[in-house]
């Protein structure tokens, strides 16, 4: 990285030379001003006014316009008598918490690099004492002519310098709110604090730039001659005039992205919130549906039921079918019992009778004897 500053840090009595390199870089596409007709390049000339003809840049110089437009000329050697000790030292001259930063006050970030191996020690005796203080360092710089408001942390193992703004250049943010009375209640903020939750954090590293691969897409099929790819169409959310629906949808939408279930949506919303639902929109990474809790607690007293009715019948069922056993029983032993009565008889009957014709027969033998 190509130095843009070389000076010192100033940290009490201790000064380390350092370099200046920037620590941010541009990929934003820029474009050139072209002649519409014949795509001719516009090229803006640098004319003197007196002279009315065109100067490089070795004759250009600084100069300061007065209110009366009087241009009073300005050096280079002017601007190296300046009273100033930040002119090519950067002065810390507070070491505060980072939370006391204002973000509005963020500006162009830049790199301390240490400069030359005397460089070496105090700058990492610097890095050192902010990683334990857990602070931050305001120092005081001059760069492009003029003076400037700096903070100075740790990156990994370097040293960084953010450029801040001098607060009275922040402006107040007077009318910017809304000048009406508007009041949030407690179910709004419920279902947006759930949103929150639902959206979750991201890694900063995993988002890019999108606008600027459609637009290198594009001029990437102007220059083979093919035809510009079509651009998606925007998604539309309609007008919502229902701020708790808007919410409640946002919320689903949401939890369906990351491949939640519903069942999950309708829990992070509050069970006292009424809310108007709107069409639910079709989406290939839709989660799959899920009954809800009163559907489950319908089918499973259904099912409950059913099973009860089941075992009852098979009760029933043995039952009649015990009783109808019993019964096949009593009438065999008894038709049995029945069959041995009528078989005594029977064979008493045949008894007596062989007994009379017995003595029948035995009766005209003792007349004849």
């Amino acid at each position: 990285m190509r130095s843009i500053w070389n000076g010192a840090i100033s940290f009490g009595l201790v000064s380390i030379p350092i370099k200046l390199v920037n620590a941010t870089e541009s990929h934003s596409i820029s474009f050139r001003q072209i002649h519409t007709e014949d795509g001719g390049r516009i090229r803006y000339r640098k004319y003197c006014d007196l002279e009315d003809r065109e100067v490089t840049s070795a004759e250009i110089g600084k100069g300061y316009e007065d209110a009366d437009g009087t241009i009073i000329p300005i050096t280079d050697d002017d601007l190296s008598h300046l009273p100033l000790p930040t002119a090519r030292t950067i002065e810390i001259v507070a070491f505060v918490p980072a939370d006391r930063i204002d973000p509005l006050q963020m500006d162009a970030a830049y790199y301390l690099q240490a400069g030359g191996a005397p460089a070496a020690k105090p700058y990492t005796l610097l890095r050192e004492a902010l990683k334990r203080s857990n602070k931050v360092a305001i120092a005081k710089y001059a760069l492009r002519g003029r003076e400037r408001l700096g903070m100075l942390r740790v990156v990994d193992e370097a040293i960084a310098m953010h450029g801040l703004l001098w607060p009275d250049e922040v402006r107040a943010p007077s009318g910017v709110a809304p000048d009406i009375d508007v009041t949030v209640n407690p179910k709004e903020l419920d279902l947006a604090d759930a949103l929150m939750d639902t959206l979750g954090e991201v890694e900063l590293s995993d988002l890019h730039d999108e606008y600027r691969e459609a637009l290198e897409e594009v001029i990437a099929a102007k220059a083979a001659g093919e035809s510009i790819p079509d651009a998606p169409e925007p998604a539309s959310g309609g007008k919502v005039l229902d701020l708790m629906a808007a919410l409640e949808k946002s919320v689903r939408a949401a939890q369906e992205s990351r491949g939640e279930g519903q069942a999950e949506a309708e829990e992070a919303a509050p069970e006292e919130a009424e809310v108007r639902r709107l069409p639910q929109r079709k989406s290939a990474r839709t989660a799959p549906k899920q009954t809800t809790g009163k559907k489950s607690t319908s089918t499973a007293t259904k099912k409950t039921a059913a099973k009860k009715t089941k075992s009852a019948a098979r009760k029933s069922t043995a039952k009649s079918a015990q009783g109808t056993k019993k019964a096949a029983a009593k009438k065999t032993t008894t038709a049995k019992r029945t069959t041995a009565a009528k078989s005594t008889a029977a064979a008493k009957s045949t008894a007596k009778s062989t007994a009379k014709s017995t003595a029948k027969k035995a009766a005209p033998r003792k007349r004849s004897a």
